[in-house]
């Protein structure tokens, strides 16, 4: 045994007589730490690579040296050590974009990865860490000008000050004069990292002069413990605010205004659609709100729910209680509020989230809404939560919730 009891995650490896481990023990965004294989005790460990900037996402023994894949500012940066933990070289990569699947032999100069961005189709690389030449091996062929989209990185302020980034993929040339449709994406929960990955289903969008915009806001994983503590339980209202933050971003700048900006969830990420419509009806055009838990007060009575309490928060405590009723979408709906176009979806087998909060949440909005803008609500028959979904039907979902956006955000052509 390596790591027993300890309050951290740890996985390890061998080379010749030493261990190599990535853990984030006394270090949120994970470290590397070096042991003698026959003496490997917690005790015995010693730095050898300390918290970067970046999360440490995997550690790699390649060709005599450490490569480590980071997470930083929320896309991946490739580095190279020797195996005294010395820096050897940043790998040079397209873009902004993530890596994944790093292989290598501890006796072999090939390093293998995978990489992708929003306008980037994967493609596998052979990297020579002996000339540092990296060719591509395995590409994703793609019947599109890819050339002619481009992809940045913005930061604003939320409510507290906090400094958030988020990506924004457009065609170039794109006219900042606030007339664009844009699409806002977002998460925000459980850890989960939203990083720069091929979005082939969007490409019609941006052809049509659209905007997809992500936000990184907290809950998620890019930038640590930290970031993921900030976004839950008692400080579940970070993530809201850090979304509405986002999309007031994208207003400020120019990309689009209310009536032409929708947003987009699921799951979890409904939940965060679900709570912004709520506290902001009047900044968003249409919302697109997949799977979601929307009655925070009930939610651990239904499917497997109740093992998302760490992450939210159990109701049946009172003081915990009155967190999640100051931002349970379902308990907020006010009658006589102007509430923007809405598509609800949810399926009848879904064994993650229970269809009872898209069709409760989606007969509350009919009966409360002033607005002249629907009210759908969408369930799926022979479907679940999405894992498993077959190609069909993913393509029937995204086709019917890009016409949506196209519909309601006033989407020419």
């Amino acid at each position: 045994p390596l790591a027993v009891g300890l309050d951290a995650q740890t996985s390890a490896d061998v080379y010749k007589d030493r261990l190599y481990l990535l853990t984030n023990l006394d270090a949120p965004r994970f470290r590397v730490m070096v042991a003698s294989v026959d003496d490997p005790a917690p005790e015995h460990w010693k730095e050898l690579i300390g918290q970067q900037k970046g999360v440490i996402q995997s550690i790699t023994i390649a060709g005599g040296r450490i490569v480590l894949n980071i997470l930083e500012n929320a896309y991946s940066r490739l580095s190279i050590y020797d195996l005294d933990g010395k820096l050897v070289k940043h790998v040079d990569l397209p873009t902004l974009g993530s890596v994944g699947g790093v292989r290598g032999r501890p006796d072999s100069d090939e390093l293998f990865f995978s990489f992708q961005s929003f306008a980037y189709p994967p493609v596998v690389f052979r990297y020579d860490l002996g000339t540092h030449e990296m060719r591509p091996l395995f590409k994703t062929t793609v019947e599109a000008d890819l050339s002619q989209y481009e992809t940045k990185q913005v930061w604003f302020h939320s409510k507290d000050g906090t400094s958030v980034p988020m990506f924004i993929v457009h065609k170039k040339g794109l006219k900042l004069d606030g007339n664009n449709p844009t699409i806002l994406y977002g998460y925000g929960g459980f850890d989960i990292s939203l990083r720069p990955h091929f979005v082939r289903h969007v490409l019609p969008w941006l052809d049509r002069g659209g905007v997809y915009a992500v936000a990184n806001i907290r809950g998620g994983g890019e930038f640590g413990k930290s970031w993921h503590e900030a976004g839950r339980r008692d400080k579940k209202q970070n993530v809201f605010d850090d979304f509405i933050a986002a999309a007031e971003k994208l207003i400020a700048d120019g990309y689009t205004r209310p009536e032409k900006l929708g947003i987009w969830g699921g799951s979890n990420g409904g939940l965060l659609v679900g709570a912004v419509l709520t506290q902001r009806p009047d900044l968003f055009g249409a919302v697109v709100c997949q799977v979601p838990l929307l009655d925070m007060l009930r939610y651990p009575r239904f499917k497997i729910a109740r093992l998302w309490i760490p992450e939210y928060g159990d109701p049946n405590d009172p003081e915990q209680f009155k967190w999640l009723y100051a931002y349970s979408p379902y308990h907020h709906v006010k009658r006589g509020t102007r509430y923007p176009a809405v598509l609800l979806t949810t399926a009848e087998s879904d064994t993650r989230v229970d269809p009872m909060h898209a069709r409760k949440m989606a007969a509350r909005l009919q009966a409360a809404t002033a607005s002249d803008k629907p009210i759908l609500l969408w369930v799926e028959t022979k479907a679940g939560h999405g894992a498993g979904k077959p190609l069909s039907k993913r393509l029937d979902s995204l086709t019917d919730i890009l016409v949506f956006f196209m519909w309601q955000l006033g989407m020419n052509g």
